[in-house]
């Protein structure tokens, strides 16, 4: 990590102490150490295995896209990618540091950097493509409440869900209308030519254009393989709904056992859709906001709802950055690509 991300995280653990001290601010704090230790641990066990299951779910899937293409790349590898992501994620706004985190760390493993960032771009596409999905199951169900209860919120959720889809449209625009897109995007960036050296936008635009290469390379190799992404699209469906189950399992560590496991987990997929609008690294403020106002309707007891919305944010934001710290110290396994002599 470099100084300015170490400030960074400093920073972002310092404002989640005052979120936290700020929600519990009219509180006892003996009524929310009683609470705590009268929960089902139990059921807040389930809650931490849920979260691990997504970890650990997307490091199968980034094994089975590198194992498609190179020999010998180890679990422990895998299981670094998501840790590194879900740190710079957490760091960065809107999330935009995970993607480079795990590119380095794949070529880290002896990775050509083409091959891994095609591979991530894919990943990232299914896992898109599935939060798109759930996201339209979770509107049909849970819209009507949020709209009723939280209007501005409401229109929040839509916007988050357009951002997301045009995101969507964009890749696959890459994948199925490959010439078009690459005129379409050089006529979006010959503006910022008025603004930049020429050798700068020279350069920008060649590395914008290698990308769209690669993925489309990349799409167009992988589209003849549908056993292997009808596998991918199944494991990152049951990776998110491991992660949107976790306030339910909270919620059943608090005794709410009468909480509707469809409607709790809908919820959480709208405050997830929420949380990506907000561009102070890991929605800060925002996601704690969001989830008090959503499910203030279920935890009738103040303090039980910020003690729930604690271990939801500790559980699904600052567990994952602590795994990513882990991830960071790990000696990295090296694969030797096909082709390549193996003294390299």
């Amino acid at each position: 990590m470099t100084r300015r991300n170490k400030w960074v995280l400093t920073l972002m653990l310092l404002l989640g102490i005052a979120i936290f001290a700020y929600s519990l601010r009219d509180i006892k704090f003996s009524v929310l150490i009683n609470d705590f230790v009268h929960i089902n641990f139990w059921w807040f066990g389930v809650a931490v295995l849920c979260m691990l299951l997504y970890l650990g779910l997307e490091a199968v899937i980034v094994k089975v896209f590198i194992s498609d293409r190179i020999e010998g790349f180890s679990f422990k590898d895998a299981l670094r990618i998501p840790a590194v992501e879900q740190l710079f994620n957490g760091i960065t706004p809107f999330s935009s540091g995970g993607q480079p985190a795990q590119l380095i760390a794949l070529m880290q493993t002896g990775v050509d950097a083409g091959k891994a960032s095609s591979i991530l771009l894919m990943k990232f596409v299914v896992f898109q493509s599935m939060i798109v999905v759930n996201f339209l199951i979770a509107l049909v169900i849970g819209f009507n409440y949020i709209q009723d209860k939280l209007h501005a919120l409401a229109w929040l959720v839509v916007f988050g869900f357009t951002i997301h889809l045009a995101v969507i449209i964009g890749l696959l625009m890459v994948m199925f209308w490959h010439a078009f897109t690459k005129r379409a995007v050089a006529v979006v960036l010959y503006p910022m030519h008025w603004f930049m050296k020429r050798e700068r936008y020279d350069r920008m635009a060649a590395n914008i254009d290698s990308k769209i290469d690669s993925f489309y390379a990349e799409s167009v190799r992988i589209s003849g393989k549908g056993k292997l992404m009808l596998r991918v699209f199944v494991i990152t469906f049951f990776q998110l709904l491991f992660y949107y189950l976790i306030p339910y399992f909270i919620m059943l560590a608090l005794g709410y056992t009468t909480a509707n496991i469809v409607m709790v987990t809908s919820m959480h997929v709208l405050i997830v859709m929420v949380i990506s609008l907000f561009p102070i690294p890991g929605g800060s403020g925002g996601a704690e906001y969001s989830f008090e106002m959503i499910f203030r309707s279920y935890i009738a007891s103040n303090s039980k709802l910020v003690l729930a919305m604690i271990l939801w944010r500790l559980l699904t934001y600052y567990f994952g950055m602590l795994t990513g710290l882990v991830a960071m110290v790990v000696k990295p396994d090296k694969v030797v690509e096909e082709g390549k002599p193996t003294n390299l």
